[in-house]
Parts: structure tokens; C-alpha cells; sequence
């Protein structure tokens, strides 16, 4: 791969040419056999494999780990990875690159048998300048044609050494890492704060509905924390029902009593297309519950008025490859990105509360994403090779039906919670689309840094 056309005070290397000369700096990944799954306990040093790394510029993905005891990572300490050393996969996904954060969880890593690792001379490069580099597409895919395997594709050290690094003078390396960087941690910092405010959705709802915190603390007498508005909609006390003690007027019905359910649009896959219009399925729905954006397809054919979904809409998941029942019974809602017309495919299915219930579908979803309520919609699905829930999990289930007025007070909260978090994840496709158009223009010197800071000034970043 040549570079061709970089500026004057740039210069051309390869990872080999930089590598550290202080430590075995580019190394595989130890033999098979020695880090095989009887060598695996539960806790200890992690062992980094291909689900902590990715092709789309994500630095590193740093849980989903096994572990080996720290004797078998001293044992294998030429394959330990630390702070700023670059990860490669070896054998498989091609292309995957990732960094060790300063700010790791763990202070040692071992590298499995499928992934190298390099670690750069610090004096000559920018370790996270080397990351966006490496992680660009020109080089993922000029890695992957770098294979040297047949049936599971493959690089080697001699690959890895070889591959090509334009550098700039150290200081610009370090400041087109940080425009670069500094994105990104926008990007994650969005992300734990999206993770912050589902969390205390989560919890207030656990707190007010499953385990009727307030209404404890009434009955004994303690503070509840909240406004006197909100504390005077909890009873101070329990009565007994079909489903235990519950608050004192709060009703027992069942979900048949306070939802709608439809089943999604059958389809072909030939009716899928890149321009068609966007269908919510069950790689839309998290495990746990949740929203997966990215997760949707897209429909070129015929569909009802039945068949359509619109932001707010609850949508539940109804089938399941397999025995696990992980994800059938758990729901979304579907988010405001898809302000036009969207469909929703049988493999989930549309749940609306009836308007006499007083339930809404921010409520409902939160109810489902429970585990005591997922494991008994769950329990209702069957088949063999496939799993399926029928409406009747969606109906025959009894739960405990709260006050009106505390539930439009959740939901106010609720609907509040996601208004953010879509307005981040809008922020965040932006910052994204930025990034990818910056990246490549800086790291090939076609953009310089000034022009790009002047750039980002300009759009108020």
C-alpha cells in the first residue's frame, strides 16, 4: 500500500519500523493449548479475544472477559497487554484494532491465540494516533486482503510488522488523536450518561410498583424522600390478594384487562431493501429490554394499517432461536428517530394499553422488563428449534394495577428519561458522521489540524 502525496514534513514507516525497542514489542497470541477454557476461573487476569475488539473505531470494549489465574498470566507474560499497547485480531474478523485505555479497568491483559499485540515507541508515535489510523476503512479492508488463510482467514507477525504508518511530526500526531479522541469521548460520555438515566428509570420503577418501597416507609413511619404531592399518592398501608400483600386500594387485574396486542407483518426476505421503509424486529429489542438502534431493516412491500408503528409505540419480542428464552417477553419502545411511517415484523409484537386501563406504554414496557414479569411471560413460550410467545403470555398474566395519577407521575419521568436519551443518541450520530468524515482527511495530511480546529470552531465543538 503506498502513501502517496503526504506532506513534505510527514514522513512513511511501517508498525515494524516504530515498534519499541525496550520490550518484545509485536507479539501472537500463545499457543492454543495453553490458554484453552480448563485454564479459565472466575476471576483474575482477563484474557482479551474478539468481542473486545471491533471494526467501526471503538477503542476497546473492556468487559466480556474470561480469566486466567495471575501464575498462568506470568507464565505467559510476553502475550500481557497493558495502557496503550494496540490490539489486532490474528484469526477470524480481520481488521478488528483496538487500544488498552489509560484508564483500563484492569492493569494487565492477556491477548488469546487469535489476536497480536504491538506496542509503539512512545518517542515516535502517538499510540491513540496509530489506533484512528489502523481503525481507518482504507486499512481495515487493506488488512483483510492481507489474508493469509483458506478456510478461517488470517494474518501473521510478518503481516503486522509490514503494514504501512504515515507519521507526522509527534506534535500534530498528538493533536489529530485528540480532535479525533475528543469526539469520541463525547460520544461515550453520552453513552454512560444514557446508561445513568435508563438506570434510574429502571430503579424508580422497581422502588414505587415491585417492591413498594414508599408504601413501606409510610407504614413505618420513616421519610419517604419525596414532595409531599407525590408521597400523599402512596397508601400507608398493605391489604392481601391473589398475588400477596399489596398496597392498600391498588388492584389486581389482568394484562388481558389493559392491553391490545398485535402480531407484526409476515415477510420474504426478498422484501427486504436498503431504501425501503424501516421495520422493527427482534434485532430491535435488547436482551433486558431497550431500543437497539442499528437494529432495524428495511421493507419494500405491501403492508396493513395494522402492521404500522409510530415513536412512543411499545413493541415486545416474541420469538427465540433456541432454548434460553433470553429475549421473548422483553420490550421497547420504539424511539423518536422514526417520526414517519415504520412497520414491525411478527417476530414481535405491538402492545397497546386500552385507554380505560390508564396504563400508557412507557409503564407497560418498564413492567416487562421486570425480571419477575419476564420470567412469567416468558414461561407462557414454546416450540422446539424456536421459541415462540403467544398473545395469550401477553394476556393471561395477572399484575398489580397502581393509582392513575402515580402512573401518569412515572410516566411523565419516564417519557421525560427517553426524550434525553434520544436527543443524545441524535447528538451522537453527528458527532459520528463528523468524526468518519474528519478521519480520514487528517491522518492522511490531505486536512491539517489548524483547518480542522477551525472546522470544529465553526460548528460550536
Amino acid at each position: 500500500m503506498a502513501l502517496e502525496k503526504l506532506p513534505s514534513d510527514w514522513r512513511q514507516s511501517t508498525l515494524g519500523e516504530v515498534a519499541d525497542p525496550n520490550s518484545k514489542a509485536i507479539v501472537s497470541g500463545p499457543f492454543g493449548s495453553n490458554i484453552g477454557s480448563r485454564f479459565f476461573v472466575e476471576q483474575g487476569v482477563p484474557v482479551i479475544r474478539g468481542n473486545n475488539l471491533t471494526t467501526d473505531l471503538t477503542r476497546f470494549i473492556d468487559n466480556g472477559f474470561v480469566f486466567i489465574t495471575t501464575a498462568k498470566a506470568d507464565e505467559l507474560g510476553n502475550c500481557e497487554a497493558a495502557a496503550d499497547d494496540l490490539i489486532f485480531t490474528a484469526a477470524g474478523s480481520l481488521g478488528q484494532v483496538g487500544i488498552i485505555p489509560r484508564a483500563a479497568k484492569y492493569t494487565r491483559y492477556i491477548i488469546s491465540n487469535k489476536q497480536l499485540r504491538a506496542r509503539v515507541d512512545s518517542n515516535q508515535v502517538d499510540p491513540l494516533f496509530a489506533f484512528y489510523w489502523f481503525s481507518s476503512r482504507e486499512m481495515v479492508e487493506y488488512v483483510q486482503r492481507r489474508n493469509t488463510g483458506s478456510s478461517v482467514p488470517l494474518i501473521n507477525l510478518s503481516v503486522l510488522r509490514s503494514l504501512p504508518l504515515p507519521l507526522p511530526p509527534l506534535a500534530e500526531q498528538r493533536a489529530i488523536a485528540h480532535i479525533l479522541g475528543t469526539m469520541d469521548d463525547k460520544i461515550e460520555l453520552n453513552r454512560q450518561m444514557n446508561e445513568i438515566l435508563e438506570a434510574m428509570a429502571r430503579a424508580l420503577f422497581k422502588s414505587w410498583f415491585v417492591e413498594f418501597e414508599p408504601v413501606r416507609a409510610k407504614a413505618e413511619g420513616r421519610d419517604l424522600g419525596l414532595p409531599k404531592h407525590l408521597a400523599d399518592l402512596f397508601p400507608d398501608s398493605f391489604e392481601e390478594s391473589e398475588l400477596g400483600s399489596i398496597p392498600q386500594g391498588w388492584e389486581v387485574t389482568s394484562l388481558a384487562q389493559c392491553v391490545d396486542v398485535t402480531r407484526g407483518l409476515s415477510y420474504k426476505g426478498s422484501d427486504l431493501s436498503e431504501n425501503g421503509v424501516p421495520m422493527h424486529n427482534l434485532n430491535s429489542i435488547y436482551e433486558g429490554g431497550g431500543y437497539k438502534r442499528g437494529g432495524v431493516k428495511y421493507y419494500k412491500g405491501e403492508y396493513r394499517p395494522q402492521h404500522v408503528t409510530r415513536p412512543g409505540d411499545l413493541i415486545v419480542a416474541n420469538t427465540e432461536q433456541g432454548h434460553d428464552r433470553l429475549l421473548i417477553g422483553y420490550g421497547a419502545i420504539v424511539p423518536r428517530q422514526f417520526e414517519g411511517e415504520t412497520i414491525f415484523s411478527h417476530h414481535v409484537y405491538r402492545v397497546n394499553p386500552k385507554r380505560a386501563s390508564g396504563l400508557t406504554t412507557f409503564y407497560l414496557c418498564h413492567l416487562l422488563n421486570t425480571r419477575a414479569m419476564h420470567n412469567i411471560v416468558s414461561g407462557y413460550a414454546n416450540g422446539t428449534t424456536v421459541n415462540m410467545l403467544p398473545v395469550d403470555g401477553l394476556q393471561s398474566p395477572q399484575i398489580v394495577r397502581p393509582p392513575l395519577a402515580l402512573v401518569r407521575v412515572f410516566n411523565e419521568f419516564a417519557e421525560a428519561t427517553l426524550k434525553r436519551r434520544d436527543q443524545m443518541a441524535d447528538e451522537d450520530q453527528c458527532l459520528l458522521a463528523l468524526r468518519d468524515s474528519l478521519l480520514p482527511k487528517l491522518i492522511s495530511g490531505e486536512l491539517r489540524v489548524k483547518d480542522a480546529e477551525r472546522f470544529l470552531t465553526d460548528r460550536g465543538l
